[in-house]
């Protein structure tokens, strides 16, 4: 049973840099903490799991781990544990207070559960009895039963070949950008925090399911995260007036099975909301290729916006077909204090 729940729990990584947009800036992955209680409260809701235990001294922890988003993915809306079990638990802490990021969870089956993709015994503490799930996400190719749905499914993201999160190490950022990165304030500026909704390029960077469909003259790209839509006008006499919005506005067209979209009109004002500040006259070039197969799912991405970069910047990443997955509704809940 207790296998059964934790197969649905994972941490997308065992760095800041590539977890979910608030887990660098409330904790410190430089140090490691752990704990032992009784669970006493649990609150399952988006973008984070969070429970509290109450250990032997009085002290209250607050814990967190990822998102009821990705265990509905996982194909169960069970939780992992249930108010009255008692459990160890050792991970990053938080900046303020008693809290953790949790990396290691002690059951009280014995077994531990790591949250970390690719886990190997090394990275156990307590038990000899390790459980993760990080492997299924993984996957270098989806299912190929379906080649004529083409573009238009649900297409799954991936963790093969390292570009899972689609941003770059380094930028090729103008003198007034680097600037205005060096003042940015990841506590305070972070446009992520407390459930603000993610506009382009950096929506394109999520972990979760999207979903593509043909509406005639508009293909509509539903995402999971926020339960985001982008509208892509594919016809020039039924295109709205261009307004500007955190999406922008995208016109498409087709070269061959390449879904080709132009975005400008954004208003969003970030690459990826951690101090690359972008202009209004921002503007991107994507393109959304599947396998002959229809197993896979190629993007790339350029962004170019004279302001920022001294010259475009083109990232990529890919998605995989897997049947069973679908874009569920992600009710994003404020953290509570």
């Amino acid at each position: 049973m207790w296998i059964r729940r934790l197969f649905i729990v994972l941490v997308l990584t065992s760095t800041p840099a590539l977890a979910h947009h608030s887990v660098a800036v409330n904790f410190d992955s430089s140090k490691s903490v752990e704990a032992e209680g009784t669970i006493t409260r649990i609150a399952w809701q988006n973008p984070h799991i969070l429970f509290t235990i109450a250990a032997s001294d009085g002290t209250e922890w607050e814990l967190e781990t990822h998102s009821v988003s990705i265990m509905r993915r996982m194909d169960s809306p069970d939780s992992f544990v249930e108010i009255g079990d008692r459990v160890k638990v050792a991970g990053w802490p938080a900046r303020r207070g008693f809290g953790m990021f949790v990396n290691n969870m002690l059951l009280p089956s014995g077994e531990e559960f790591v949250f970390k993709f690719q886990a190997e015994p090394s990275d156990l503490i307590w038990s000899d009895r390790m459980w993760s799930a990080g492997n299924k996400w993984f996957a270098e190719t989806g299912d190929t039963s379906a080649e004529a749905l083409g573009i238009f499914r649900v297409w799954s993201s991936t963790l093969s070949g390292g570009q899972f999160f689609l941003w770059l190490q380094d930028y090729p950022l103008t003198e007034e950008a680097k600037a205005l990165k060096e003042t940015f304030n990841p506590a305070v500026d972070n446009p992520l925090l407390n459930c603000q909704l993610k506009g382009m390029p950096a929506i394109m960077s999520n972990p979760y399911p999207l979903e593509f469909h043909d509406r005639g003259d508009v293909v509509e790209i539903k995402i999971e995260e926020y339960d985001s839509v982008r509208t892509v006008y594919m016809n020039p006499e039924t295109e709205v007036e261009p307004a500007a919005s955190i999406m922008g506005h995208s016109v498409g067209h087709w070269e061959d099975e390449t879904l080709v979209v132009e975005t400008s009109h954004i208003n969003w004002g970030h690459l990826s909301g951690r101090g690359v500040i972008l202009s209004d006259q921002v503007t991107t070039l994507e393109r959304f290729t599947p396998t002959e197969s229809g197993a896979k799912l190629e993007y790339e991405i350029t962004v170019t916006d004279a302001a920022t970069f001294t010259e475009p910047v083109t990232m990529s990443k890919s998605w995989v077909w897997i049947p069973e997955n679908q874009v569920e509704p992600y009710e994003c809940k404020l953290r509570e204090n």
